[in-house]
């Protein structure tokens, strides 16, 4: 018997930029805009990064210096895809197996020169241990519509 698999979670937002400064906004400005209390690690979050490259790290690192992983690059598709592993568990700890990681796929779709939607699905929370406690808690606290919404708002800035 397998287990039942958990539906995937989507967000999606419109930003007033062309979808390669929203690419670029979203990944190599990752940390001027990711809400600095969705962290993990123990000390404050000083800055989250994603790496721009397959196989790059996406952690955050400390006030203190140190640094927590999220997870890895799978896709690095200027300016249209970015594919992520999320290997956060249920417990809000960081899983080192990537046979335990859920995914998140960010798609950006110009609808114009100055106008880009962003997608977001964060699939596979079977595979998290716990997965279905993450993704209540995704659910219950503003999760990626949230996140999404802070990103719309700094681009509204640039």
């Amino acid at each position: 018997m397998t287990a039942p698999t958990l539906p995937p979670l989507h967000g999606r937002v419109t930003v007033g930029l062309p979808a390669e400064r929203a690419f670029d906004l979203f990944t190599r400005s990752f940390g001027s805009w990711w809400p600095a209390q969705y962290h993990i690690g123990q000390a404050d979050l000083a800055e989250a990064v994603v790496e721009p490259r397959v196989g790059g790290r996406w952690y955050e690192r400390g006030v203190d210096g140190s640094e927590c992983d999220w997870g890895t690059v799978l896709a690095w598709e200027p300016p249209h895809r970015l594919v992520l592993t999320w290997q956060i568990n249920g417990r809000w700890e960081y899983d080192p197996e990537p046979a335990h990681a859920s995914e998140i796929e960010v798609r950006f779709t110009a609808e114009g020169p100055e106008q880009t939607v962003v997608e977001l699905e964060h699939r596979h929370f079977d595979r998290l241990v716990a997965g279905q406690a993450m993704r209540d808690g995704l659910v219950g606290g503003g999760g990626w519509r949230g996140v999404l919404d802070v990103f719309a708002k700094a681009a509204e800035q640039r």
